[in-house]
Parts: structure tokens; C-alpha cells; sequence
């Protein structure tokens, strides 16, 4: 499963953990878990974490092979420190 990473115009970052996919439905932004892994979402996907679209800066996925998981953080982006709220286990990106 997938990790994301969802900064918001605020430069809050949440993170969404063991989910498979997401898409945008009408003015909200869902990220979804299946059964089985693959990134699709169906009738049998189900929804994990929703954020208004609007508010939205980028959405980053992650990956890391330890699976650990993190508590609240502090994040850097744009070059500014932000605090940051882990909802599950979290990733680290390969470069």
C-alpha cells in the first residue's frame, strides 16, 4: 500500500497511510483503500481520508520499506517549517 503526503494552502501537511489510490469527487480530494492491492477505486474501495480540493497545494506520495511509523512531525516545505500530523505508518521517498 501507499503513503501520501497532502500539503494544504495553510502549509499543514497530512499524511494518509495504507491507501491504494485517490481522486477527486466533485469538491473534495478522497484517498482510498481496496482488498487487494492495486490502484484503482471501484464500488469496493473504500474511503479513507477526504480534503475540500481548493485547499490542496500538492499531493506527494510516499514509500519506505521499514514501514515505521511517525507521530507528529515538523516538515519542511518551501523552505518553511511546518507542523505536520501522521495518521498511520509513513514512507520515506527513494531519489
Amino acid at each position: 500500500m501507499a503513503s501520501f503526503e497532502v500539503v494544504l494552502k495553510d502549509r499543514s501537511v497530512e499524511q494518509v497511510a495504507d491507501v491504494h489510490a485517490y481522486q477527486q469527487e466533485g469538491q473534495m480530494t478522497t484517498f482510498f483503500r481496496n482488498d487487494e492491492p492495486r490502484s484503482v477505486v471501484d464500488s469496493w474501495s473504500r474511503r479513507i481520508f477526504s480534503v475540500r480540493t481548493s485547499e490542496v497545494l500538492l499531493i506527494r506520495e510516499r514509500t519506505d520499506p521499514s514501514g515505521a511509523v511517525w507521530a507528529d512531525a515538523d516538515v519542511t516545505v518551501a523552505g518553511r517549517v511546518v507542523a505536520g500530523r501522521v495518521l498511520g505508518p509513513l514512507r520515506a521517498v527513494e531519489a
